[in-house]
């Protein structure tokens, strides 16, 4: 009889696994299930939203009458943000300026905050922003890589704008952010919540979350959908990037310089931006906005970071954008009594010919 209970243990113990496994696999379909069920109430959400946009224009279409508008009412510009660079500041100021200013403001979201799109949603992408009459003039923002509409057969470019910043900064807000989140939001449980290891500790210990390779962010966003782009240490993605922020992008910032950003785009573009300066330094709105529990690294552990090739590369391509961004403000903006303005207009025409009677 013990021999019995012997020889049935192990059959025991392979029922318990194979139930825990039937288990687990019956677990990841709910849990894939839920996932769908909420991708379908996003787009649901989005539907429903774009039908009252539309229908709003409708309205206005079929009696009441829009003020004019001077400037081309086609422009899109489109914000492909870098995480944690002060985007959401920056983008908030657009949502409290877009009712005012007449404008339509569209959040690209993108599944698992994936940067890069299929061809075939990159087609679509591109042929919404170009024919989508209603949303326009629009602001289009997201975690997207940059994408050059001139490959796509299509009439008429977006105006590209951007902002960067010093890579180990950057990396060091948003290691905190998947831990803490922010003041924007302070009840979202984040993904890294419960671990409190610090910045230091975890590049100290070799972690993969400080890791070298989590600084190429910013240079495969301007990079675009190129394979090389996401290749961490790619000297080719760098002198891509930075042949884009030259020749396709209307102004990027710094975030560290954040103000000035936004006057100048006041400056340049006030159909959309109109506001935006004093809104900004109101610091009354909901773009303030703030990582929580973030402790500055220690100087050892910068030292550490910028051994890496990977660092020294992504901040190659940092103190580019910041000394063309320097560029532009030096020739926008001056300093009287410790405050900037914009310059005002310093070309004019004349020698017009032929003569008008």
């Amino acid at each position: 009889m013990g021999i019995l209970r012997i020889m049935m243990l192990p059959k025991i113990q392979l029922l318990a696994v194979l139930a825990f496994g039937v288990a687990m696999l019956l677990i990841e379909n709910q849990i894939q299930k839920l996932d769908e069920s909420r991708a379908k109430l996003e787009r649901t959400i989005a539907r429903h939203e774009v039908a009252e946009v539309e229908q709003r224009h409708s309205e206005y279409g079929g009696g009441r009458e829009l003020p004019p508008i001077v400037e081309n009412d086609n422009t899109v510009i489109i914000y492909n943000r870098v995480p944690k660079t002060a985007s959401t500041s920056f983008t908030n100021i657009a949502y409290d300026l877009c009712g005012k200013n007449r404008f339509h403001v569209l959040h690209i979201n993108t599944t698992k905050n994936n940067p890069v799109m299929s061809l075939q949603d990159q087609v679509r992408f591109v042929r919404n922003v170009t024919s989508w009459r209603e949303m326009k003039p629009g602001f289009y923002h997201g975690h997207v890589a940059y994408l050059d509409f001139s490959k796509y057969g299509v009439k008429g470019k977006p105006l590209y704008i951007n902002v960067v910043r010093d890579p180990i900064e950057r990396l060091v807000s948003y290691y905190y952010f998947l831990r803490f989140g922010d003041d924007y939001r302070p009840g979202l449980r984040r993904r890294k919540q419960g671990d409190k290891k610090t910045f230091d500790e975890c590049v100290s210990s070799g972690g993969s979350d400080c890791a070298p390779e989590k600084l190429w962010l910013q240079i495969p966003f301007f990079c675009g959908h190129h394979s090389e782009c996401w290749n961490a240490g790619s000297r080719w993605a760098l002198e891509q990037a930075k042949y884009n922020l030259v020749n396709e992008y209307l102004l990027v910032g710094v975030t560290e310089e954040l103000e000035d950003f936004i006057m100048i785009l006041e400056a340049a573009l006030p159909r959309f931006f109109k506001g935006a300066t004093d809104l900004y330094r109101s610091g009354k709105k909901s773009h303030l906005r703030k990582t929580t529990e973030k402790k500055p690294p220690t100087k050892e552990t910068i030292a550490k970071l910028q051994q890496s090739n990977i660092w020294k590369i992504e901040n190659e391509f940092y103190e580019f954008a910041l000394e063309q961004f320097q560029f532009v403000r030096a020739h926008a903006v001056r300093e009287k009594d410790g405050e900037l303005f914009v310059l005002a207009q310093s070309f004019f025409y004349e020698k017009i010919y032929p003569k008008v009677n």
